[in-house]
């Protein structure tokens, strides 16, 4: 297998990690790596926002009002531990990464597109990173469509969509995969 495969199939979400600092030499390489996805007529529609800790603070207000909504939802209790795990999934992952896409409301193809290239620089990020040790969790939750972190961010709903907030850092733990059969996904047609 080669060291390729063995990156692809090796990979895992990340939810934990331990307290450790992931330099942006690391990011670099990663974004080096995104850089080259494959884009339709090279239009390279991606953007990364590594966010610091003052803009993650400006977060905490829709953090907690999402929070409060989820367990109101799900008929649960709100309590300050429950608000705590949800403060600390933005403020204490070690680096954080919004990422967008370009926005071409009056052609809906290349819009899809797209969106489509920025999977791909994604994955070619989380990917990296993997190969360096360095694991992600790729969030799309209703935080990346909230008004408040355009604003964090500084960009505008009419030219970017947020697409998801990568969570950073050195595994606490690696999850065993839980995938469908080969026989499952794919079929050989005459």
């Amino acid at each position: 297998m080669s060291d390729v495969q063995k990156n692809i199939v090796g990979r895992r979400t990340i939810y934990r990690f331990i307290e450790k600092e992931v330099e942006n030499k690391h990011l670099e390489i990663a974004f080096e790596a995104a850089r080259f996805a494959p884009s339709h007529k090279h239009t390279n529609p991606w953007k990364f926002y590594v966010m610091g800790p003052e803009t993650r603070n400006l977060l905490m207000p829709v953090v907690e009002q999402l929070s409060r909504k989820k367990c109101i939802d799900n008929n649960l209790e709100i309590n300050d531990e429950i608000l705590k795990r949800a403060r600390n999934k933005i403020l204490k992952a070690p680096a954080l990464v919004a990422v967008t896409t370009s926005l071409s409301p009056n052609d809906l193809f290349r819009e899809e597109e797209d969106y489509a290239a920025s999977v791909c620089a994604i994955h070619n990020f989380i990917l990296s990173l993997w190969g360096q040790g360095i694991g992600c969790q790729w969030s799309t939750g209703s935080i990346t469509r909230h008004q408040i972190i355009y604003d964090s961010l500084g960009i505008s709903h009419e030219k970017e969509r947020i697409i998801g907030l990568l969570k950073i850092g050195y595994p606490e733990k690696i999850p065993e995969p839980k995938k469908k059969e080969l026989s499952q996904i794919r079929f050989y047609l005459d």
